[in-house]
């Protein structure tokens, strides 16, 4: 089923808008490039609480989950703000997106590619409280399965899957983002998170990539990616793929071999699991529609690494 653009406002608590219908008609056309000062394709987050979903780790990467509200401090333009409720996150139902590249660069290595994926779905989704989807990508990106609880049918999505053709990891990102995580409210509600099983290499998108960053983060999703490049050489791809998941609060992994594709989506299905949750309210609260930066730490511990987003677009009133 291709997908279709819907363009939309969706506005949060605090900024009331009607709501949008969607339609994804399955002769619709690959998703079109929107000018960005289109005011129709605005998307407003509610800032008059921010919500910060995060991990802490130590230099060994081992999970820190005994830390009290009073351990934290959240710095936006230079000033520390108050946070209001803290929560420490195990069990937050999860709104999952497992991004699979189809594309003939892959071909080799797919069949691990979707052994892991559907291992991992069917560990993470728990039915009645979970949900998942699965969206294929390659000369354009698919939705072979909606936002769903039902594990066996996640798994027939992904082994459906066949290789071929270019790659639009962009618009996946950005097709998922918008048209389906940044749907499901109230957004603190749910853990919304993109897991991206790619070698980072985009050569067929009509969006760019900040385009699908910014739409990643106004839907507030954490974006992980477990890199399929085994050649143990940097390129391009891991850069875009280690650009996206720092600038969301994610991870990015890159297995030596196929074989280990096991593992990292076992570390991020264990990363989901333990998080933090910090609401603030900005002070001052801008309403100027523009992106703000956020510094998330714990006081006084340099040996404990903080991953969180970097930021929030307010809205334009």
């Amino acid at each position: 089923m291709k997908f279709g653009v819907i363009l939309g406002v969706v506005a949060l608590a605090g900024f009331a808008a009607p709501a949008v219908a969607q339609s994804l008609a399955p002769s619709a056309p690959a998703i079109n490039p929107v000018p960005q000062n289109d005011d129709t394709t605005r998307i407003l987050v509610d800032v008059t609480r921010v919500n910060m979903l995060f991990t802490v780790t130590d230099k060994k990467g081992r999970f820190v989950t005994d830390l009290t509200k009073d351990d934290f401090a959240v710095i936006e333009s230079k000033k520390p703000q108050s946070i209001q409720e803290f929560t420490a996150e195990s069990d937050l139902p999860l709104r999952i997106g497992i991004l699979v590249d189809t594309s003939s660069s892959i071909r080799d290595r797919f069949r691990f590619e979707q052994e892991a994926a559907a291992q991992f779905l069917n560990s993470v989704v728990h039915a009645g409280i979970d949900k998942a989807m699965v969206i294929s990508f390659d000369t354009s990106a698919e939705l072979v399965a909606d936002l769903i609880d039902d594990t066996t049918q996640l798994d027939g999505a992904i082994h459906s899957l066949r290789p071929g053709g270019g790659t639009s990891l962009y618009d996946a990102i950005f097709f998922a983002c918008r048209d389906k995580l940044q749907q499901d409210q109230p957004k603190h509600k749910f853990r919304r998170a993109v897991v991206i099983v790619s070698d980072g290499e985009d050569n067929q998108s009509r969006y760019t990539r900040d385009q699908a960053l910014e739409m990643a983060q106004k839907a507030d999703a954490v974006i992980y990616a477990i890199s399929t490049n085994i050649s143990r050489i940097d390129t391009d791809g891991d850069k875009v793929l280690r650009y996206l998941t720092q600038e969301t609060g994610g991870r990015a992994f890159f297995p030596f071999k196929v074989e280990d594709l096991d593992q990292s989506f076992e570390n991020i299905a264990n990363e989901l699991r333990h998080q933090y949750n910090i609401f603030y309210r900005p002070e001052p609260l801008k309403t100027d529609g523009q992106y703000h930066t956020v510094e998330l730490r714990v006081k006084g511990r340099k040996d404990l690494v903080v991953r969180a987003r970097k930021g929030y677009y307010a809205p334009k009133m």
